[in-house]
Protein backbone atom coordinates (compact mmCIF):
# COMPACT_ATOMS: atom_id res chain seq x y z
CA UNK A 1 0.00 0.00 0.00
CA UNK A 2 1.79 3.21 -1.02
CA UNK A 3 1.65 6.39 1.27
CA UNK A 4 -0.84 8.41 -0.82
CA UNK A 5 -3.24 5.41 -0.04
CA UNK A 6 -2.27 5.13 3.55
CA UNK A 7 -2.42 9.16 4.24
CA UNK A 8 -6.19 9.54 3.83
CA UNK A 9 -7.03 6.78 5.75
CA UNK A 10 -4.76 8.41 8.96
CA UNK A 11 -6.66 11.14 8.36
CA UNK A 12 -10.38 9.85 8.43
CA UNK A 13 -9.16 7.97 11.36
CA UNK A 14 -8.41 10.92 13.00
CA UNK A 15 -11.46 12.69 12.01
CA UNK A 16 -13.90 9.39 13.24
CA UNK A 17 -12.15 9.38 16.72
CA UNK A 18 -12.57 12.88 17.18
CA UNK A 19 -16.42 12.76 16.35
CA UNK A 20 -16.78 9.52 18.15
CA UNK A 21 -15.48 11.04 21.50
CA UNK A 22 -17.30 14.35 21.39
CA UNK A 23 -20.19 12.43 20.76
CA UNK A 24 -19.70 10.42 23.51
CA UNK A 25 -18.94 13.22 25.69
CA UNK A 26 -22.71 15.35 24.16
CA UNK A 27 -24.08 11.46 25.15
CA UNK A 28 -22.76 11.37 28.42
CA UNK A 29 -23.54 15.51 29.42
CA UNK A 30 -27.32 14.69 27.59
CA UNK A 31 -27.85 11.25 30.28
CA UNK A 32 -26.36 13.82 33.26
CA UNK A 33 -29.24 16.29 32.69
CA UNK A 34 -32.10 13.76 31.79
CA UNK A 35 -31.65 10.96 34.46
CA UNK A 36 -29.51 8.59 35.95
CA UNK A 37 -30.68 5.56 34.35
CA UNK A 38 -30.22 7.22 30.97
CA UNK A 39 -26.29 8.27 31.86
CA UNK A 40 -26.10 4.60 33.04
CA UNK A 41 -27.00 3.47 29.56
CA UNK A 42 -25.07 5.89 28.15
CA UNK A 43 -22.35 4.15 29.75
CA UNK A 44 -22.98 1.13 29.42
CA UNK A 45 -23.29 1.46 25.48
CA UNK A 46 -19.73 3.42 25.54
CA UNK A 47 -18.15 0.50 27.56
CA UNK A 48 -19.37 -2.21 24.76
CA UNK A 49 -18.33 0.11 22.17
CA UNK A 50 -15.05 0.07 23.40
CA UNK A 51 -14.65 -3.67 23.83
CA UNK A 52 -15.87 -3.93 20.46
CA UNK A 53 -13.73 -1.77 18.81
CA UNK A 54 -10.47 -2.57 20.97
CA UNK A 55 -9.06 -5.70 19.78
CA UNK A 56 -9.83 -4.34 15.97
CA UNK A 57 -6.84 -1.44 17.20
CA UNK A 58 -4.79 -3.75 18.36
CA UNK A 59 -4.69 -5.94 15.29
CA UNK A 60 -5.31 -9.31 17.42
CA UNK A 61 -7.44 -12.91 16.42
CA UNK A 62 -10.73 -13.86 18.40
CA UNK A 63 -11.84 -10.72 17.79
CA UNK A 64 -15.66 -11.36 18.44
CA UNK A 65 -14.71 -13.08 21.50
CA UNK A 66 -12.26 -10.70 23.23
CA UNK A 67 -14.79 -8.04 22.13
CA UNK A 68 -17.52 -9.51 24.25
CA UNK A 69 -14.35 -10.06 26.90
CA UNK A 70 -13.53 -6.54 27.20
CA UNK A 71 -16.59 -5.05 26.72
CA UNK A 72 -19.29 -6.66 28.85
CA UNK A 73 -17.02 -5.93 32.25
CA UNK A 74 -16.85 -2.44 31.83
CA UNK A 75 -21.09 -2.39 30.90
CA UNK A 76 -21.63 -4.41 34.38
CA UNK A 77 -19.67 -1.70 36.19
CA UNK A 78 -21.37 1.28 34.59
CA UNK A 79 -24.82 -0.79 35.48
CA UNK A 80 -23.53 -1.47 39.31
CA UNK A 81 -22.34 2.17 39.75
CA UNK A 82 -25.92 3.35 38.61
CA UNK A 83 -27.79 1.22 40.95
CA UNK A 84 -25.89 0.01 44.34
CA UNK A 85 -26.32 1.58 47.42
CA UNK A 86 -24.42 5.36 48.11
CA UNK A 87 -21.75 5.87 48.76
CA UNK A 88 -20.04 2.19 47.42
CA UNK A 89 -20.98 4.00 44.03
CA UNK A 90 -17.82 2.08 42.62
CA UNK A 91 -17.11 -0.60 44.71
CA UNK A 92 -17.88 -3.23 42.13
CA UNK A 93 -15.78 -1.62 39.42
CA UNK A 94 -12.41 -3.80 41.13
CA UNK A 95 -14.39 -7.15 41.15
CA UNK A 96 -15.64 -6.46 37.48
CA UNK A 97 -12.28 -5.54 36.51
CA UNK A 98 -10.67 -8.78 38.06
CA UNK A 99 -13.47 -10.84 36.47
CA UNK A 100 -12.55 -8.95 33.00
CA UNK A 101 -9.05 -10.07 33.14
CA UNK A 102 -9.24 -13.20 34.21
CA UNK A 103 -11.60 -14.01 30.93
CA UNK A 104 -9.12 -12.29 28.98
CA UNK A 105 -6.60 -15.07 30.33
CA UNK A 106 -8.98 -18.00 30.09
CA UNK A 107 -9.74 -16.74 26.31
CA UNK A 108 -5.85 -16.78 25.53
CA UNK A 109 -5.16 -20.40 27.46
CA UNK A 110 -7.88 -22.29 25.29
CA UNK A 111 -7.00 -20.55 22.14
CA UNK A 112 -3.86 -23.25 23.16
CA UNK A 113 0.31 -23.41 22.61
CA UNK A 114 1.77 -21.34 19.89
CA UNK A 115 -1.19 -19.22 18.84
CA UNK A 116 -0.46 -15.59 17.14
CA UNK A 117 0.09 -12.26 19.23
CA UNK A 118 -0.81 -14.20 22.21
CA UNK A 119 1.83 -11.58 24.76
CA UNK A 120 0.03 -8.49 22.66
CA UNK A 121 -3.66 -9.70 22.56
CA UNK A 122 -3.58 -10.70 26.77
CA UNK A 123 -1.41 -7.05 27.37
CA UNK A 124 -3.58 -5.09 24.82
CA UNK A 125 -6.79 -6.96 26.42
CA UNK A 126 -6.01 -6.53 30.06
CA UNK A 127 -5.55 -2.35 29.30
CA UNK A 128 -9.23 -2.71 27.11
CA UNK A 129 -10.99 -4.24 30.38
CA UNK A 130 -9.74 -1.20 32.59
CA UNK A 131 -10.88 1.44 30.14
CA UNK A 132 -14.05 -0.40 29.61
CA UNK A 133 -14.64 -0.62 32.99
CA UNK A 134 -13.57 3.11 33.86
CA UNK A 135 -16.53 5.04 32.48
CA UNK A 136 -18.43 3.62 35.55
CA UNK A 137 -16.67 6.71 36.94
CA UNK A 138 -19.26 8.99 35.03
CA UNK A 139 -22.16 7.74 36.88
CA UNK A 140 -20.73 7.50 40.20
CA UNK A 141 -19.64 11.06 39.72
CA UNK A 142 -23.19 12.12 39.02
CA UNK A 143 -24.73 10.59 42.19
CA UNK A 144 -21.70 11.57 44.47
CA UNK A 145 -22.43 14.94 45.25
CA UNK A 146 -25.88 15.73 42.59
CA UNK A 147 -23.37 18.45 41.66
CA UNK A 148 -23.65 17.93 37.67
CA UNK A 149 -21.12 21.16 36.81
CA UNK A 150 -18.34 18.92 37.72
CA UNK A 151 -18.71 16.92 34.88
CA UNK A 152 -19.96 19.32 32.63
CA UNK A 153 -16.44 20.63 33.29
CA UNK A 154 -14.46 17.47 32.71
CA UNK A 155 -16.66 17.18 29.26
CA UNK A 156 -15.46 20.25 27.90
CA UNK A 157 -12.01 20.29 29.23
CA UNK A 158 -12.06 16.62 27.09
CA UNK A 159 -13.53 17.65 24.32
CA UNK A 160 -10.85 20.66 23.63
CA UNK A 161 -8.44 18.31 24.25
CA UNK A 162 -10.27 15.94 21.83
CA UNK A 163 -10.25 19.17 19.23
CA UNK A 164 -7.03 19.92 19.52
CA UNK A 165 -5.69 16.43 18.91
CA UNK A 166 -7.73 16.59 15.16
CA UNK A 167 -5.05 19.05 14.12
CA UNK A 168 -2.22 17.99 11.45
CA UNK A 169 0.61 18.59 13.49
CA UNK A 170 3.13 16.23 15.00
CA UNK A 171 2.57 14.97 18.43
CA UNK A 172 5.81 17.19 20.02
CA UNK A 173 3.47 20.17 19.35
CA UNK A 174 0.16 19.05 19.93
CA UNK A 175 0.69 16.92 23.01
CA UNK A 176 1.82 20.39 24.76
CA UNK A 177 -0.72 22.47 22.99
CA UNK A 178 -3.75 20.02 23.99
CA UNK A 179 -2.63 19.72 27.67
CA UNK A 180 -2.41 23.82 27.88
CA UNK A 181 -6.09 24.63 25.92
CA UNK A 182 -7.61 21.50 28.29
CA UNK A 183 -5.56 23.20 31.50
CA UNK A 184 -7.46 26.46 29.93
CA UNK A 185 -10.95 25.03 29.42
CA UNK A 186 -11.23 23.68 33.13
CA UNK A 187 -11.03 26.83 34.84
CA UNK A 188 -13.26 28.68 31.64
CA UNK A 189 -16.09 26.03 32.29
CA UNK A 190 -15.68 26.01 35.77
CA UNK A 191 -16.67 29.94 36.06
CA UNK A 192 -18.91 30.15 33.52
CA UNK A 193 -21.53 27.13 34.57
CA UNK A 194 -20.12 26.72 38.05
CA UNK A 195 -18.47 27.68 41.02
CA UNK A 196 -15.97 25.55 41.40
CA UNK A 197 -12.52 26.96 42.31
CA UNK A 198 -10.11 27.96 39.57
CA UNK A 199 -7.29 25.82 41.14
CA UNK A 200 -8.95 22.17 41.25
CA UNK A 201 -10.25 22.84 37.47
CA UNK A 202 -7.28 24.04 35.84
CA UNK A 203 -5.80 20.55 37.54
CA UNK A 204 -8.34 18.63 36.09
CA UNK A 205 -7.94 19.97 32.61
CA UNK A 206 -4.69 19.26 32.70
CA UNK A 207 -4.73 15.41 34.25
CA UNK A 208 -7.47 15.37 31.06
CA UNK A 209 -5.67 16.75 28.77
CA UNK A 210 -2.67 14.72 29.83
CA UNK A 211 -4.87 11.42 28.99
CA UNK A 212 -6.43 12.56 25.63
CA UNK A 213 -3.14 13.28 23.75
CA UNK A 214 -1.76 9.99 25.08
CA UNK A 215 -4.17 8.62 22.98
CA UNK A 216 -3.56 10.16 20.35
CA UNK A 217 0.32 9.38 20.48
CA UNK A 218 -0.72 5.62 20.91
CA UNK A 219 -2.86 5.97 17.40
CA UNK A 220 0.58 7.47 16.01
CA UNK A 221 2.58 4.79 17.20
CA UNK A 222 0.15 2.22 15.83
CA UNK A 223 0.57 3.49 12.19
CA UNK A 224 -1.46 1.78 9.38
CA UNK A 225 -5.37 2.91 8.77
CA UNK A 226 -7.77 2.27 11.44
CA UNK A 227 -11.22 0.90 10.50
CA UNK A 228 -14.52 2.29 11.54
CA UNK A 229 -15.06 -0.04 14.62
CA UNK A 230 -11.26 0.39 15.89
CA UNK A 231 -11.61 4.40 15.06
CA UNK A 232 -14.83 4.44 17.47
CA UNK A 233 -13.41 2.44 20.38
CA UNK A 234 -10.10 4.91 20.36
CA UNK A 235 -12.66 8.04 20.27
CA UNK A 236 -14.29 6.53 23.37
CA UNK A 237 -12.02 5.20 25.36
CA UNK A 238 -10.28 8.05 26.77
CA UNK A 239 -13.98 9.48 27.68
CA UNK A 240 -14.30 6.26 29.44
CA UNK A 241 -11.06 6.86 31.34
CA UNK A 242 -11.95 10.70 31.77
CA UNK A 243 -15.19 9.42 33.90
CA UNK A 244 -13.05 7.82 36.70
CA UNK A 245 -10.49 10.96 36.90
CA UNK A 246 -13.88 13.22 37.21
CA UNK A 247 -15.09 11.31 40.15
CA UNK A 248 -11.76 10.52 41.94
CA UNK A 249 -10.37 14.32 41.13
CA UNK A 250 -14.05 15.60 42.79
CA UNK A 251 -13.67 13.47 46.03
CA UNK A 252 -10.16 14.28 46.54
CA UNK A 253 -9.85 18.21 45.49
CA UNK A 254 -13.53 19.63 45.81
CA UNK A 255 -15.89 17.96 47.69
Amino acid sequence: MTAEVRAPARSMGSWVIGLAGISGLVAIIAGLYVSREALTAVAVLIALAVGVGWPHFLRIPAKKTLAAVIGLPGAGAAAAAGFVPAPGFLDWTPAFIALGMMAVFVVQLIRGTGQAQRLESTLGCCAGVLLSCLGAGWVAGARFNGVKEMLLVAAISAAVALLAGLIRWPDSIIAPLGIILAGLAGPLAGLVFSDIAVLPAAIFGVVVGAVLVSFRRLVTLRGGPLNLLAALSMGLAPVSAVGSLAYFIDKLLIY
